[in-house]
């Protein structure tokens, strides 16, 4: 059963042109062609990569934060309630007015405060400055090398300049060393970003960021089995050169280097849509839509190929807008943060208005449940309005 469907998945009518079979695909004749066999060294590889990330994060990022003026900042912790707690961890981060109420009588505690515990343990867990630069960092050290690598790789290459001979004498072409590497060093590392996806800075694009993390990975797979390396290469690279100025735009960011920020980020911006929207669907998606067809009828393969490829096309157009939404607010307005990341939501202190602090509020509950009132409107279990964390106030500025 087993042997029976490993035939079929690798059946050479899905993936290969017609009146061809994996046998010509064998390394013989001096020519060296990949093999699916070889994607096992990216496991030990990603791994590796998690280590000297590790090490770099702890040794060179943060010190260089620290250079800066960015350090850890602590945070104070929410007051601690077990019903709560487990209702963040095991139901919603961000419960609705029906949960809220419902865990007000549960707890003995009123609407706001229930609201306002919600609100800071949720800001507990968000990632600080530091952690987001060591992040940047190590992203903007890989790109960048990435980026030198493929430039060095690909610059003496015929298909660097001309996408049609990306398909002379295909699939027959003789794997390069350097083609090897850059296949295996990109693979590993995204590897590695799946293996921290849970860990790392979550924005409000997470679930693209896997997609596009997938979907990479699938693509790189495919088109080291096939021998579509040529063209692979070349996708690699026109993510890389975005990818390491938006990186180093967030690195200027955080160390509140503004006039480089903004300078950078103009500069992310034309080179991404330049590269993602012009020369990714125009140039390669055109290479590998046409020109594959005028050598061989169009095949199962063909068309798994290029359906990742506009899936990765839709992904450019989703960042492509969030991007202009920040030249509008550059351009128009004041651009403050990355349009992806999550603010801190504002309540760790409550800002009181004079006339509330002479009059003052207060927060009662009784055995049916909870609410607001006024020493002189109300009875039962009273609380002086304070900044502690058991207060509710009636006219807090959130």
């Amino acid at each position: 059963m087993i042997d029976t469907l490993y035939e079929w998945i690798w059946w050479d009518r899905f993936w290969l042109p017609v009146n061809l079979t994996w046998a010509d695909l064998e390394d013989r004749d001096g020519r060296v062609y990949a093999k699916a066999s070889d994607l096992y060294v990216t496991l030990p590889c990603a791994i590796a990569f998690l280590l000297v990330r590790y090490l770099f994060e702890r040794l060179i990022a943060t010190p260089l934060a620290a250079s800066v003026g960015i350090r850890e900042k602590a945070r104070l912790r929410v007051a601690d309630n077990p019903i709560l707690e487990l209702y963040y961890l095991s139901h919603s981060r961000n419960p609705g007015q029906a949960g809220i109420d419902g865990l007000s009588k549960k707890s003995g505690w009123c609407v706001r405060q229930v609201e306002r515990w919600f609100r800071k343990r949720r800001n507990q867990d968000r990632p600080g400055v530091l952690k987001k630069f060591r992040e940047a960092s190590w992203r903007f050290v890989f790109y960048l090398l990435a980026l030198i690598g493929g430039v060095v790789s690909l610059y003496d290459k015929e298909w660097f300049y001309d996408t049609r001979e990306v398909w002379n004498g295909f699939p027959k072409q003789n794997m390069l060393d350097s083609q090897y590497w850059y296949y295996i060093l990109e693979m590993s590392f995204y590897g590695s970003l799946l293996f921290r996806v849970t860990f790392d800075v979550k924005r409000k694009d997470f679930k693209e960021q896997i997609i596009h993390h997938l979907a990479t990975l699938t693509l790189l797979s495919f088109s080291w089995c096939v021998n579509y390396i040529r063209i692979g290469t070349l996708v690699m690279l026109i993510h890389d050169a975005s990818d390491v100025l938006l990186e180093s735009a967030k690195l200027f960011n955080y160390a509140k280097w503004e006039t480089t920020c903004n300078s950078l980020f103009v500069v992310f911006a034309i080179v991404f849509m330049v590269t993602r929207l012009i020369i990714f669907p125009f140039w390669l998606i055109h290479c590998t839509w046409v020109y594959p067809t005028l050598q061989y009828p169009p095949f199962f393969g063909y068309y798994f190929f290029n359906v990742m490829l506009v899936v990765l096309l839709f992904l450019h157009i989703f960042w492509a807008y969030l991007i202009l939404r920040m030249v509008n607010k550059f351009l128009f307005g004041k651009m403050t943060r990355d349009e992806r990341s999550d603010d801190e939501e504002d309540g760790e202190e409550s800002s009181l208005t004079e006339e509330e602090k002479e009059e003052g509020s207060y927060c009662y509950t009784n055995g049916n449940g909870s609410g607001l009132g006024t020493k002189e409107s109300n009875s039962g279990c009273f609380r002086h309005l304070s900044l502690s964390e058991n207060v509710c106030p009636s006219k807090t500025v959130y």
